[in-house]
C-alpha cells in the first residue's frame, strides 16, 4: 500500500463513528440510535444505516432532544479526543 492511498481511505468514515469522534454522541451505540431513529441527514436525506459513509463538504443536520444541530464535515477522525481535537473535523 502507498502513501498515495492512505489519504483516500481517510476521506470516508462512517457515520457513527463520525458522530463519536466529532462529539456529537457520548457513545458510538448512542450515535447509532440517533441515526437508526431517523434524526440524522446527509445533504437533506434522512440516513438510518450507521455504516453509511460521510466524506469531506457533507453536511449533517443532526436533530438532538433540546436542540438541532448543522454541521459540514471537514474530515474524519481516527480517535475521539477533547473538544479542541474534535471540531477540526467540523
Amino acid at each position: 500500500m502507498g502513501n498515495s492511498e492512505q489519504p483516500l481511505e481517510s476521506t470516508r468514515q462512517r457515520l457513527d463513528k463520525w458522530l463519536f469522534f466529532a462529539r456529537m454522541a457520548k457513545s458510538r451505540s448512542l450515535a447509532q440510535s440517533y441515526v437508526q431513529s431517523g434524526q440524522v441527514k446527509i445533504n437533506g436525506v434522512v440516513v438510518r444505516q450507521p455504516s453509511h459513509a460521510v466524506k469531506p463538504g457533507d453536511r449533517l443536520e443532526i436533530s438532538f432532544e433540546r436542540m438541532d444541530r448543522v454541521v459540514v464535515v471537514k474530515s474524519g477522525g481516527t480517535r475521539r479526543g477533547p473538544y479542541e481535537e474534535a471540531r477540526l473535523l467540523y
